[in-house]
């Protein structure tokens, strides 16, 4: 057995004899989370899973429309804290200052 089958078994991946598999969601999701991590491609990542790179992209498309839940990103060892919003009235707008009229009695002709 090579490394690769082992790791898909580990992960849950049934494997027929025939060279079928049958990907469980979780592990579908996992691949596509695994895309979405800063520098990471879909190639590398496909190789890693033994599947095509178009295999893994019709799989991020079900992520998009829904259809494949993606696992929660882990917590740091921080949890995240929230900055306070501070809710004020903006100033008030300011009336345009009046261009000068000439004076029509002052105008010469």
């Amino acid at each position: 057995m090579d490394a690769q089958t082992a790791f898909l078994r580990s992960l849950g991946v049934e494997i027929f004899e025939s060279g079928h598999r049958r990907w469980p969601e979780a592990v579908k999701a996992r691949a596509v989370a695994e895309t979405l991590e800063p520098g990471a491609t879909v190639k590398a990542v496909a190789a890693r899973f033994g599947v095509k790179p178009n295999q893994l992209s019709a799989w991020r498309c079900l992520a998009k429309q829904g259809r494949l839940v993606l696992p929660a990103a882990e917590m740091a060892e921080e949890p995240a804290t929230f900055a306070p919003l501070v809710l004020c009235d903006p100033d008030p707008p300011q009336a345009p200052e009046p261009s000068p009229q000439p004076d029509d009695k002052l105008r010469l002709i």
